[in-house]
């Protein structure tokens, strides 16, 4: 068995080759996708931009000499300062959705796990309108974001705690126990917005509970973009502490992770990006839970496979969303919550006749 288990670890890395040279593949495609999503967001629009037009503007504007500049002021002002933030803010929001729902999923071992339908969204929701309908303003211009953050992890917990009974979580009661948070929390929501005396606001915060990246700026976009990049760093440096939860609580455990010390700490990072995200972008569902399972076709369970691979597959999905958004019923904007709803309803209920018929498979075998 010892010269088995040798020979075994000596050719593991030729075996590994292939993987990696899939996932460059991957990574490499998602990338060429990503910068066509981001070239036609900038070019399409009730004012279109001819995509070299776009790139040249784009060059310009980052030091590049052009003496050919063919285009006007108002052109560079509607690609930089209206349409690029929106754009990047797209990217940055669907990357760290499809992050969240990958580490959700392997924290509570539930292939249905997403902040939207765990209620994680509702709860960043309640604590932004919170801030905007009564105007707390006590961590400045941070305000909105770290109240969402309050508001997602108190529901996540909220959610985790009514789920588990007996030391143990079932998929169905953590959606059902996602589903009634949620509900109570945009009912709470609802009512802030029917009993406030802010007419326009209310108006206002209802288009954003709708989902939306209009608005954005390049001075706020610094914030959704760094809380991006900690939770990516984070669960990257964790990937191998995730691989090991898919094995289960007893087998993390004993081969050394402290699983409740390790989840909390967890659920405390991915509420602050959830928060983040959702105050700046509103409340966008499906990204989180359709992505991480497209991907683990392609790369396959890894989770330092699996999380860039999301975040690119994330950013480019929700780049396309806004486009379709846009130009669908054009002149009229559809909040992009609407295009992810259209595409992850489907996809939710075709997830849950595939695990119901696997239970059923495995029952009769």
């Amino acid at each position: 068995m010892t010269a088995v288990a040798a020979r075994a670890e000596e050719t593991a890395p030729r075996r590994r080759r292939p993987g990696r040279v899939r996932l460059a593949v991957v990574l490499v495609v998602l990338a060429l996708l990503l910068a066509a999503s981001v070239t036609a967001g900038l070019a399409v629009g009730s004012v279109r931009v001819p995509p070299g037009q776009v790139w040249a503007i784009v060059t310009h504007a980052l030091g590049a000499d052009r003496a050919d500049r063919e285009w006007s002021r108002a052109r560079e002002t509607i690609v930089l300062q209206v349409r690029a933030p929106r754009v990047l803010l797209g990217a940055v929001t669907g990357a760290g959705l499809a992050v969240v729902g990958t580490a959700m999923q392997a924290l509570v071992r539930n292939p249905l796990a997403e902040p939207y339908l765990l209620g994680v969204s509702s709860g960043a929701s309640l604590g932004a309108v919170a801030v905007i309908v009564f105007g707390v303003g006590l961590f400045g211009p941070v305000s909105l974001s770290v109240v969402a953050f309050a508001g997602a992890l108190g529901a996540l917990f909220l959610v985790y705690a009514t789920a588990r009974t007996g030391g143990r979580i079932t998929s169905v009661r953590l959606v059902l126990s996602g589903v009634a948070v949620a509900a109570v929390l945009t009912a709470v929501t609802d009512l802030l917005l029917l009993t406030t005396d802010r007419g326009n606001e209310a108006r206002a915060v209802l288009a954003w509970t709708l989902g939306g990246l209009g608005g954005v700026s390049w001075g706020t976009l610094w914030l959704p973009g760094a809380a991006l990049l900690l939770g990516v760093g984070v669960l990257m440096a964790r990937a191998r502490q995730l691989n090991l939860l898919l094995a289960g609580e007893e087998a993390a455990a004993m081969m050394g992770l402290d699983v409740a010390r390790f989840r909390g700490r967890m659920f405390v990072l991915l509420s602050l990006v959830t928060g983040v995200l959702v105050a700046a972008a509103g409340p966008i569902g499906f990204v989180g839970l359709m992505l991480p399972h497209v991907v683990r076709l392609f790369v396959g369970g890894d989770h330092r496979r699996v999380l860039p691979t999301a975040a690119l597959a994330g950013a480019v999905f929700l780049g396309w969303a806004d486009i379709a958004a846009r130009t669908v019923a054009a002149p009229t904007e559809i909040p992009v919550g609407v295009v992810t709803a259209l595409c992850g309803g489907p996809f939710f209920l075709w997830l849950m006749r595939r695990d119901a018929r696997r239970g059923q498979d495995g029952g009769a075998g």
